[in-house]
């Protein structure tokens, strides 16, 4: 069974882990016929981890008992419209996009009233949560419960879709609180704790380990920066406390993966692959979204790529670190600044950029109108430039953007019905309504793959619903582009840019 994504959600069976530790002397003797018992103790060991661990070792009592009473249980109860009913693939259900590839569809499903269960962290004592966008989203009544009994109706604040941070509010005082902890300063092996409500079991704790920093994973959110735990997480957790060793609040309970194939708001259970959102970037969410209701972002108007080894030995580059610009939206800051399709940038403001996501998260933490010093590598050669920030369009297809140019932008339609299989690759002009179903915003150009041949030479890096959108890094906007670059190379190896729900990324087909 393949593993999924899952936003945590609501109801069904409680998966309890619990977990102690004991330490101490350990005093043996030898014993011979003739001789009296010889004592042999064994020494303390020194190591300052080992001694941490000991004095963690006794009981965790005192960190829970003081941090659970700001975790509270949120009921909501939403009607959820037929279109959002999706099953393991949103693609595949959708019945045009079953047609378009061939499958079959399913019969329609009907409007649904639904009830959920999640968590929130209280992080201010005049009543203001923290929790998920997907708790509180489309919710027509919220009920906050607290640890001590009460029930309160509550008040969605603003939300963040794109980090999936949501504000609810109560009207009550003088309530405990979680202190916020810094994110960055967790380390991969630190002991953290969840506190939550699986399955509507009240204020469950699960203890791990800091897994994993900076995690990003491929199920429609766009702004992705994850801490990665083994501390079971399941439905009913999601907006709860990660907490550190010292009580304080390092991260909120987004999502797992399963070993189910249940898809989004499935029932699969924790397999020890949980992920939080930082609290350094909830928190920049929360203060934004209590301030003004919404949140603003910084914005280059660029599309992003890794810049993997493969990637990096075709563009003649020393290492594969940097992000590579695949596209420059027309008119806005990234052009505006002077940026071109093909650049590679190294740096930041002076700081190394490794990757895409690392940029991008650097980007978007700044604020909109904000000048950055961009490193930039170009044909080989190194140069700064500067770029004046514009505002992040919202909502979760943030590559959207109003900066394009209309009479431009027609992503193939005239081309309706064209195709071209060339090293097994199947693919047709990407219309409008196929670059909806597949999430692609309107100012993307190129070719859709349609089909790849299980033997063929691209299978291993090519796979269905790629919106390929250059060649060799020379752009595709039709299927005669792709037809004419493919051929021009033939015999020898490519290195296609491919737009897959609407992450840009690159991928090398052999000649053969």
């Amino acid at each position: 069974m393949s593993n999924v994504v899952q936003f945590r959600r609501t109801t069904a069976i409680l998966t309890l882990v619990a977990a102690s530790i004991g330490g101490g002397l350990i005093a043996a003797f030898a014993v011979s016929h003739n001789a009296a018992p010889v004592p042999v103790v064994a020494h303390a060991d020194t190591n300052p981890a080992v001694q941490r661990a000991a004095q963690l070792s006794n009981s965790f009592a005192d960190i829970i008992e003081k941090a659970s009473p700001a975790v509270v249980k949120i009921s909501s109860s939403r009607v959820i419209k037929a279109s959002e009913q999706q099953g393991n693939n949103p693609l595949m259900n959708d019945p045009f996009f079953q047609q378009f590839f061939g499958g079959r569809g399913n019969s329609r499903p009907r409007d649904q009233r639904e009830s959920g269960l999640g968590s929130g962290v209280l992080v201010s004592s005049s009543g203001y949560i923290l929790t998920n966008n997907h708790v509180v989203d489309k919710a027509t009544t919220l009920k906050v419960e607290l640890s001590d009994g009460r029930i309160f109706t509550g008040k969605t604040v603003g939300a963040d879709p794109q980090t999936d941070v949501a504000v609810v509010k109560i009207s009550a005082d003088n309530l405990p609180t979680l202190p916020w902890g810094n994110s960055e300063a967790a380390r991969v092996g630190d002991l953290c704790f969840a506190i939550g409500n699986p399955f509507g079991q009240d204020h469950t704790v699960t203890m791990g380990i800091v897994s994993a920093k900076g995690r990003s994973l491929e199920k429609g959110l766009r702004v992705q920066n994850f801490i990665q735990t083994d501390a079971a997480i399941n439905p009913g957790n999601s907006g709860g406390a990660l907490i550190n060793a010292h009580g304080e609040l390092i991260g909120m309970n987004t999502m797992i993966l399963t070993g189910s194939n249940s898809g989004f708001g499935g029932e699969g259970g924790s397999i020890g692959i949980g992920f939080a959102v930082p609290s350094n970037m909830a928190k920049g969410v929360f203060d934004q979204l209590v301030k003004n209701g919404k949140v603003s972002r910084g914005y280059m108007g660029v599309s992003l790529g890794d810049v993997s080894a493969e990637t990096a030995k075709m563009l003649d580059l020393k290492g594969a670190r940097g992000a590579e610009v695949s596209v420059v939206n027309k008119g806005g800051p990234g052009e505006k600044g002077g940026l071109k399709p093909g650049d590679i940038i190294v740096g930041i403001d002076g700081k190394p950029v490794n990757n895409a996501d690392e940029l991008t998260m650097s980007v978007i933490s700044r604020q909109p109108g904000q000048t950055v010093n961009l490193d930039v590598v170009r044909d080989g050669k190194s140069m700064t430039m500067s770029v004046a920030l514009g505002q992040r369009p919202g909502g979760l297809e943030a590559d959207k953007s109003d900066d394009g140019d209309d009479n431009s932008q027609n992503n193939g339609d005239n081309n309706d019905g064209e195709s071209f299989s060339v090293r097994g690759i199947h693919v047709e002009a990407l219309s409008s309504d196929i670059a909806q179903q597949l999430g692609i915003g309107p100012s993307i150009k190129g070719v859709v793959v349609t089909n790849v041949d299980a033997d063929s030479v691209a299978a291993d890096t090519v796979a269905q619903g790629m919106v390929i959108i250059a060649v060799n890094r020379q752009p595709v906007a039709s299927v005669q582009d792709f037809k004419r670059l493919m051929n021009a190379n033939q015999g020898k190896e490519v290195l296609l840019t491919f737009n897959f729900r609407g992450q840009v990324s690159y991928t090398a087909v052999p000649a053969k």
